[in-house]
């Protein structure tokens, strides 16, 4: 049995893995690559059980598309397709109402933080068409995620596949950005927490916090099945979940080849050893069954 943990990237190296996985398809993959993050947009937007946790997004093409969502949401995030660890992101921010100034600030492809720097409507359009040369990027609406020392949150959801080939949530832990960051990724320098006590400081409540983590946990498992079903078979899968003050939940992004370590840098030893131990006992139930890694069963509408 085969673990694809290769990422999506313009490489050679990436060129010989497609080679390999058409070359040698009669194998037995745990898991298969999604589409990008437009593809799986789209195929969540397909569901109502998935739509009210979707941040409204666009496909760039033109300025119009940045426009149409400024109008709509006082923050915008201007992110590539298929990109990762929070390179190439923009953040726009409104400056109140009737003026055309927007402050933006972001993350190079290279992870260098761009300052903050209020502009005028015109010159921020030259500067996102100058951003979006050379590739793909979406329009999305901007989630409040601000904590009050200024830094930006968001959570990782971790589901796997058990010993017994079912969904389960593994675990999920809170991420919080480096200071004059946009994103929240570890590999730009924030650091994790654990889920529970970040979600009671941001909702105020132990009570808010729990009954937010079940939705969040049965939507991650909705999720798997439902992008399994639409894409094919995998393994385990990560969601970036955006929370707002009411207790909303939005997913942001999945990765069907998550990293592990936020459970390791979160102080969760225990759920860490699990994300590692999973997708072996996985495979071993694979290979016990003598069985191709099939969809479960379809989310109901």
């Amino acid at each position: 049995m085969i673990y694809d943990r290769c990422r999506i990237q313009r490489s050679q190296r990436f060129q010989q893995l497609l080679h390999f996985r058409a070359r040698y398809n009669h194998l037995t993959f745990l898991n298969r690559p999604l589409r990008n993050k437009w593809t799986v947009h789209q195929t969540f937007s397909q569901r109502s059980r998935f739509r009210q946790h979707m941040p409204e997004t666009l496909l760039y093409q033109s300025s119009a598309d940045l426009h149409r969502m400024l109008k709509s949401s006082p923050v915008v995030y201007v992110k590539p397709i298929n990109g990762t660890g929070g390179r190439g992101i923009l953040r726009i921010e409104r400056q109140g109402q009737g003026k055309s100034l927007y402050d933006i600030q972001g993350r190079r492809q290279s992870r260098q933080i761009i300052a903050p720097r209020k502009v005028s409507l015109s010159r921020l359009d030259s500067i996102v068409r100058q951003w979006c040369l050379g590739g793909r990027f979406l329009v999305q609406q901007g989630i409040p995620l601000r904590l009050p020392s200024g830094r930006y949150h968001d959570y990782r959801m971790l589901v796997q596949k058990n010993g017994q080939g079912v969904w389960e949530l593994t675990g999920m832990a809170g991420r919080v950005g480096a200071a004059r960051s946009v994103t929240s990724n570890l590999h730009g320098g924030g650091h994790a927490i654990r889920a529970e006590i970040l979600l009671k400081q941001w909702l105020g409540s132990e009570e808010k916090a729990g009954k937010t983590m079940k939705t969040a946990e049965k939507l991650g498992l909705d999720a798997a099945a439902f992008l399994e079903e639409s894409f094919g078979a995998l393994c385990e899968l990560a969601l970036d979940l955006a929370i707002d003050r009411e207790g909303h939940i939005y997913v942001l992004e999945v990765n069907p080849k998550p990293a592990r370590e936020v459970f390791a840098r979160s102080g969760d030893s225990g759920t860490y050893r699990k994300a590692l131990m999973r997708p072996l006992e996985y495979a071993m139930w694979v290979y016990k069954n003598k069985n191709t890694p099939s969809s479960v069963k379809k989310v109901e509408e």
